[in-house]
């Protein structure tokens, strides 16, 4: 037993300080006797209107990972969960995720598992069988795309289409209808699309998404859900839970 409350897993969790939607949504994911304990990446309120301040803002989160995993730390958890999908592709390789991971255990200061959002997707994917062709939805600026091709390209698939949301600034991402999440992924679906992937860690998707694949009768790759599942099963943890995609109910 690691602790009263966590009996199976505590998980340490670092997300941007103006996230407020990975707590929530992960603590309604978390099985009995799992625990998750954040730090925040802490970054200015700042407007973000082109793609030129959505750089800036990810160079800000980037510098700002290693002091939160050591505050988080702190908590000794079992293991590590990285809050936040854009950072995630920024290098636009699948070395960069490498990086952080190592960076991320560098502060830990033992080789704990870390799960991050492309790792997870990846993983999604191969598990609902996609082949090649998917679309995104994010509340990023076209700058991103680069980044994407990079890291998707490199697992053989192809991005058709984008969905950019352009939130006006990080706290801007969860302040939305589900009216206008639905219409988003409605704009990027197809019949020549086998998945629709959604990144941005403050989307609250989580349970629309699992809405999603049954009235669009295909994988919807949901970022919470996804890094949350991942990190759950490479620590042992099986337990299915309802309502937050097929990642959850049924792998």
């Amino acid at each position: 037993m690691r602790d009263y409350l966590a009996w199976r897993l505590a998980f340490g969790v670092t997300t941007p300080s103006p996230n407020t939607v990975v707590q929530p949504e992960y603590d309604d994911m978390r099985p009995p006797g799992v625990t998750n304990h954040l730090g925040r990446m802490m970054i200015p309120d700042m407007a973000v209107t082109s793609d030129e301040d959505f750089c800036e803002l990810l160079r800000l989160i980037d510098l700002a990972l290693e002091p939160a995993v050591e505050q988080v730390m702190s908590a000794k958890p079992n293991a590590f969960v990285l809050g936040i999908s854009a950072l995630a592709v920024w290098g636009g390789t699948l070395e960069w995720g490498e990086d952080l991971k190592r960076r991320i255990r560098k502060v830990a200061g033992w080789d704990i598992p870390v799960s991050i959002a492309t790792d997870a997707v990846f993983e999604a994917l191969k598990l609902h069988g996609v082949k090649r062709k998917i679309a995104i939805m994010e509340p990023y600026y076209p700058a991103i795309e680069p980044k994407m091709i990079g890291v998707f390209g490199a697992k053989g698939y192809e991005v058709v289409r984008y969905n950019h949301m352009r939130g006006t600034d990080p706290a801007t991402y969860s302040v939305l209808t589900a009216q206008d999440m639905i219409r988003a992924i409605k704009a990027i679906d197809g019949p020549d699309i086998e998945a629709i992937v959604q990144f941005g860690a403050n989307l609250p998707f989580a349970r629309l998404a699992d809405e999603a694949e049954r009235w669009l009768d295909k994988p919807v790759i949901s970022i919470n859900p996804a890094t949350y599942w991942h990190a759950l099963r490479m620590n042992g943890i099986t337990d299915k839970v309802q309502g937050y995609t097929q990642l959850l109910s049924k792998f």
